[in-house]
This record gives C-alpha cells, sequence and structure tokens, in this order.
C-alpha cells in the first residue's frame, strides 16, 4: 500500500490520528468529517494514496463503497437526499465527500456529535 508520509489521510488509515470510522475494509475507509456540513458527514477514501479520485484503478469498485455509505446515511438520518462531492483540493488523497442534505427534513441531529453519528451509520451499514 503506498501512503505519503505528510498526507492527513494517509495518518487517518495509518492509525497515526484518530478518526471516528464508520466503515472500514482492505481497499476503502469511510470516516467523519472533523468539520461537518451536516450530521453524518463522511469522507470516503481509498486506503491507498491516490491522489485523485480518477487515478484510482478501480473507479466502479471505489462507487459501490460510496453507495453503500450514502444509503446509510439515508437510513441512519432518515433523509433521501444526501450531497456528494467529489473533492481533492484541500486534502492531497482521493476522497468523495458524503453528507445528508442539511436543507431537508431528517434526523439531521447534532453534526459535532461525533460518536453518535457514527454509531449511527455503523448500525445503519449493517
Amino acid at each position: 500500500m503506498t501512503s505519503e508520509t505528510n498526507c492527513v489521510f494517509c495518518q487517518i488509515v495509518r492509525g497515526d490520528l484518530p478518526s471516528y470510522k464508520v466503515y472500514e475494509d482492505e481497499r476503502f475507509v469511510a470516516f467523519l468529517d472533523i468539520n461537518p456540513q451536516s450530521a453524518g458527514h463522511v469522507q470516503v477514501i481509498p486506503k491507498e494514496h491516490y491522489r485523485w479520485v480518477w487515478d484510482y484503478p478501480d473507479i466502479g469498485d471505489y462507487f459501490r463503497v460510496v453507495q453503500r455509505i450514502a444509503r446509510a446515511q439515508q437510513k441512519a438520518f432518515d433523509n433521501e437526499s444526501v450531497v456528494s462531492r467529489i473533492m481533492g483540493d484541500e486534502v492531497h488523497h482521493a476522497h468523495v465527500w458524503l453528507f445528508p442534505s442539511p436543507w431537508t427534513k431528517g434526523d439531521v441531529g447534532d453534526k459535532k456529535d461525533f460518536a453518535r453519528n457514527a454509531e449511527k451509520l455503523r448500525a445503519a451499514l449493517r
């Protein structure tokens, strides 16, 4: 697995920085964003360091994980609308933002209650 020493997301993957992980398999991890747009705001990243989402060799596998997380957000926060953004400018590691829309009804809850929001997502993924 390739990683970048100073990449904050690679540090999360290695366990060097704390995070609220909601999903993890051998190739991907999803964790709550430290500056959430809404309750349940997640970053979905490949464990291996790639600069851009488009650099990931099997984009279909990546987006199957993204879809699974989005479906869990819909269930956990009773919200059909999930916002997704493919980012890459603020952290130079491929990542997809997913967060329940804060502009629609649903269990938006406290966006800074990381422990509760992580548990809700983990339960929805079971």
